[in-house]
C-alpha cells in the first residue's frame, strides 16, 4: 500500500523538482496530485513519464492525502498548512514559515532524524533555508568529533533560489549584454550578470540580512543552541547551485585529515579533496546530484583548532525538494504515517 501524495507549488522550480525526485527515488506513491495557485490551474507538469495537471489550491480536498510537500511560499503556507495539517495529512514545508516555530520540528534527516518525531503538534515539519541545509550536512560530524565554538560562513548562492525569474533575468541580462540592450533589473538590486551582490532577503535593524540571520538561528536550532555563526549571504552569476566557503573554531583538537576521514564516512556527504588541478567541487559538478560535497579541508593556523573548507550542493535538491522527501522518507521508515501504520 502506497501513500496519497500532493505537492503545493507544483509549477515552480523546487515543486518540479520534487516531483522528479519523488520519481527519481521510488518513493511509495499511489497517487500523486500536482496543486498550484488558480492563475496555473491546468497547466502540465511532468512526474516520471506521466503528466499532471495542475488542481486548484483553494479547491482542493485534503482528506485522505497522507503527505503534502508544500512549496508556495511562506504567506500561503502561513494559511494552508495548518488547514491542510488539520485533516490528518504531513506537510512538509519549504518556505521559511514555520522554522522556528517552537511546535515544528525543523530537519535534516543526516543531521537531527530524532527531531522528525515533534512533527505530530500541527502535522507541520519545516525544511531549513537551502543555505543551512548543505551547510549543518557537513558540519554534524565534525561537530559530533571535536565540537564547534563559532562558525564563519561566506555563501556564493545561486540565482535559482530565487525563483524561475531570478533565473530568466539572469538569462536576459547576460544575453543583453552582447548585443547592447538595455539592462533590466526586476528580481535582483543590481545587475546578476557578471557581477556578484551581498544583499539575499530584506537587510535587518543590524545591518544583517534576513538570510544571514536564518543560517544563524536554523543552525542553533538543527544542531546545537551554542553554535556562534556569522554568515555574509551572496547572489552570484550560476544557475544552479551554492558554494559556501566555511571556517569552523572547534573545542577540541581535529587535524585536516581527521577531519577527511570523518567526512568521507559521513551521512550525505562526498569528500572530493585533491590538492591539485580540479581536485574539488564546484556548483556546475553538483547540479541533479543527491550530496553535499566538500573540498578544500584545511587547518586554520590563525586559530586554535581551526579548519577551513569549502562545500557546495544542488540547492534545488538538497536545499529543498530533496531534503523534503528525504524527511518523508524518514517518517515511512519509522513508521509515523497515521494510516499506513493502522492498516
Amino acid at each position: 500500500m502506497g501513500l496519497r501524495v500532493a505537492v503545493v507549488g507544483a509549477t515552480g522550480n523546487v515543486g518540479r523538482e520534487m516531483l522528479t525526485i519523488l520519481e527519481e527515488r521510488l518513493f511509495p506513491a499511489d497517487e500523486v496530485i500536482a496543486i498550484a495557485s488558480r492563475r496555473s490551474v491546468g497547466q502540465e507538469v511532468s512526474y516520471g513519464d506521466k503528466t499532471l495537471k495542475c488542481k486548484d489550491l483553494e479547491q482542493f480536498d485534503f482528506s485522505g492525502v497522507d503527505l503534502v510537500l508544500m512549496s508556495a511560499g511562506g504567506s500561503v503556507s502561513k494559511e494552508w498548512s495548518p488547514k491542510i495539517g488539520a485533516t490528518g495529512a504531513v506537510v512538509i514545508d519549504n518556505s521559511s514559515a514555520w522554522r522556528m516555530d517552537p511546535r515544528v520540528p525543523l530537519v535534516v534527516p543526516e543531521v537531527n532524524p530524532d527531531a522528525v518525531m515533534g512533527y505530530d503538534k500541527l502535522n507541520i515539519i519545516a525544511n531549513p533555508n537551502c543555505s543551512t541545509a548543505q551547510l549543518v550536512v557537513a558540519l554534524k560530524p565534525l561537530h559530533d568529533y571535536a565540537k564547534i565554538k563559532r562558525v564563519v560562513v561566506a555563501t556564493y548562492q545561486s540565482v535559482s533560489g530565487a525563483g524561475k525569474d531570478a533565473m530568466d533575468e539572469l538569462w536576459t541580462q547576460t544575453r543583453g549584454l552582447f548585443v547592447n540592450d538595455e539592462l533590466v533589473k526586476e528580481k535582483f538590486t543590481k545587475q546578476i550578470a557578471f557581477n556578484v551582490i551581498p544583499h539575499i532577503d530584506v537587510f535587518m535593524e543590524d545591518g544583517y540580512t534576513k538570510e544571514e540571520w536564518k543560517m544563524m538561528v536554523e543552525t542553533k536550532k538543527i544542531m546545537d543552541s551554542s553554535i556562534k555563526l556569522t554568515a555574509t549571504c551572496v547572489r552570484v552569476p550560476v544557475f544552479v547551485g551554492h558554494s559556501e566557503a566555511i571556517n569552523i573554531e572547534f573545542e577540541n583538537p581535529i587535524s585536516a585529515e581527521e577531519a577527511q576521514g570523518i567526512l568521507r564516512e559521513a551521512p550525505g556527504v562526498v569528500l572530493v579533496d585533491r590538492r591539485e588541478d580540479e581536485g574539488y567541487i564546484t556548483p556546475v559538478e553538483a547540479v541533479g546530484e543527491f550530496a553535499t560535497y566538500v573540498s578544500r579541508v584545511r587547518e586554520d593556523t590563525t586559530v586554535e583548532n581551526g579548519l577551513s573548507l569549502w562545500c557546495v550542493s544542488d540547492n534545488l535538491r538538497k536545499g529543498a525538494a530533496l531534503n523534503a522527501v528525504q524527511i518523508a522518507e524518514l517518517m515511512l521508515n519509522r513508521g509515523l504515517f497515521k494510516r499506513l501504520a493502522a492498516a
